[in-house]
């Protein structure tokens, strides 16, 4: 009967033992920072926006140069200048940086709207591959925040690749 008995909890033991190993949890991670930087439609998007807005950033950095040139200028011939001809080439040099600053303004809001629309984009297909993988590997969790990952676990390169193979249109 102990015979019995222990070979009956043994087999309990190892149908348990079974049964944890089964239920084991498979979790990946996803380095969203590098995707973002290493991915083929994220430096795509990155050169489509240089592309776009560097002409205008062009203009801003001459416009800056422009206006210390002749505020050098200015200082240079305030001394010899009359009080008339000083004052208005001070109001054209503030009308100037105002111009400028009112440029930089738009520029900087115009480049993070285009940044913006860019990097939804980018996520979005990002985020379908990650949906791929996680159907087909028959992930049960994928996380792409966390303090600390494995190597064993993360599958960022999994992702890039699949971009890059834009196997996720």
């Amino acid at each position: 009967m102990t015979s019995y008995f222990k070979t009956l909890v043994a087999a309990a033991l190892l149908t348990g033992a079974l049964a944890v190993q089964a239920q084991e949890l498979k979790i990946g991670f996803v380095n969203l920072d590098r995707v973002l930087r290493d991915a083929a439609p994220a430096k795509a998007a990155q050169a489509k926006l240089e592309s776009e807005f560097g002409r205008r950033e062009k203009d801003l950095v001459d416009g800056e140069a422009r206006l210390k040139s002749a505020s050098d200028r200015f200082e240079k011939d305030a001394p010899t200048l009359g009080e008339s001809e000083r004052a208005r080439r001070q109001r054209d040099l503030i009308e100037q940086d105002r111009d400028l600053q009112r440029k930089r303004r738009e520029f900087q809001e115009d480049l993070n709207q285009r940044k913006n629309e860019e990097l939804s984009s980018v996520l979005d297909r990002a985020n379908r591959v990650v949906r791929q993988i996680f159907d087909q590997e028959k992930y049960d969790l994928i996380v792409q925040e966390a303090v600390f990952a494995s190597a064993r676990v993360d599958i960022t390169d999994k992702v890039i690749r699949a971009l890059n193979g834009g196997s996720s249109k």
